[in-house]
């Protein structure tokens, strides 16, 4: 996305104009909505997340001063909903990850023992994300998925840098301990 057209929908936006914020929301919709994805876990919930981020964003933007570019500010807000999202859906219902969840990055191997390896590999995976605590998940999410530095996560999530190293090594311990339990690791690293 231009920064500078998108600077001027920002400004419009800010003024009132509706358009401008449904481009806006045309232009980060699918960032947006693959990160709630990421940190809820479910379609149905990501779009519940991605429409709360979009209404805070709409009641905020007057108040967004341009320090940081959109789509960090937008992966706060995300961030945000998504932790708020999962803390009333831990208080109220427990999902289970159904068996035939359908991966959105297949590989393209032909190979169909690596693929189903993988696909098991994946699903561990998703299985053990879904069980850390939000606060955990968003660190790794952001760190491991997103790419952002230690510092970058911090500003998002409104911590200092240490802890966001802390919550991200505990993350990645209990993800450890919950994929490869009594040091099985050990032996898929052969």
């Amino acid at each position: 996305m231009d920064s500078d057209r998108t600077n001027e929908l920002v400004a419009a936006a800010k003024e009132g104009d509706h358009r401008a914020f449904e481009e806006l929301v045309r232009q980060t919709y699918a960032d947006t909505y693959t990160l709630a994805y990421r940190l809820v876990g479910d379609e149905e919930d990501a779009r519940d997340v991605v429409q709360e981020t979009y209404l805070r964003a709409h009641k905020g933007l007057k108040k967004f001063r341009g320090d940081a570019q959109l789509s960090t500010w937008l992966h706060r807000i995300t961030a945000n909903c998504a932790n708020t999202f999962l803390g009333r859906r831990g208080r109220h219902r427990h999902d289970e990850l159904s068996d035939d969840f359908e991966l959105a990055d297949d590989v393209p191997d032909r190979d169909p023992v690596f693929q189903a390896d993988l696909g098991d590999l994946r699903s561990n995976l998703v299985a053990a994300l879904t069980e850390l605590p939000p606060k955990l998940r968003t660190v790794v999410v952001l760190r491991d998925i997103y790419d952002l530095s230690h510092d970058a996560i911090a500003t998002e999530l409104d911590i200092s840098e240490s802890a966001a190293k802390v919550r991200l090594h505990r993350a990645r311990k209990r993800l450890r301990e919950s994929l490869y339990p009594m040091g099985e690791e050990q032996a898929h690293a052969v």
